[in-house]
């Protein structure tokens, strides 16, 4: 299974989270991000037609394949949330095909990952 993962800001809107995805080439079978952001990610699924994986911060922080960024908060380990939210997603021997690509407005991430 393809999984698109997505870190953004608080408010982000449809639209940059729309570019994030077009821009990490826009093909994923799933959308992922943390469950104490899904909210914010509930619009581009229903826009897309696709299910929404949500994953604990805490399995999102121990996602050592992502790559880190100090400007993730702690809670998510300091690493990308958009990978680290794919990876988890797409399951135990996912890899990363698409590393972290933001928005034109730097407002949000997208990540692929691929499972088995």
């Amino acid at each position: 299974m393809r999984v698109a993962g997505f870190g953004f800001r608080a408010g982000t809107g449809l639209d940059s989270l729309k570019a994030a995805f077009a821009a990490a080439g826009g093909r994923a079978g799933a959308l992922a991000t943390a469950d104490d952001k899904a909210d914010g990610l509930v619009p581009l699924a229903q826009a897309l037609g696709l299910p929404l994986l949500t994953i604990s911060p805490g399995v999102i922080a121990a996602e050592t394949r992502a790559t880190p960024n100090p400007r993730v908060p702690a809670r998510y380990g300091r690493r990308s949330l958009s990978e680290a939210a794919c990876l988890a997603a797409a399951g135990p021997g996912a890899r990363l095909v698409v590393p972290a690509t933001a928005s034109p407005d730097g407002r949000a991430t997208c990540a692929i990952a691929e499972g088995p």
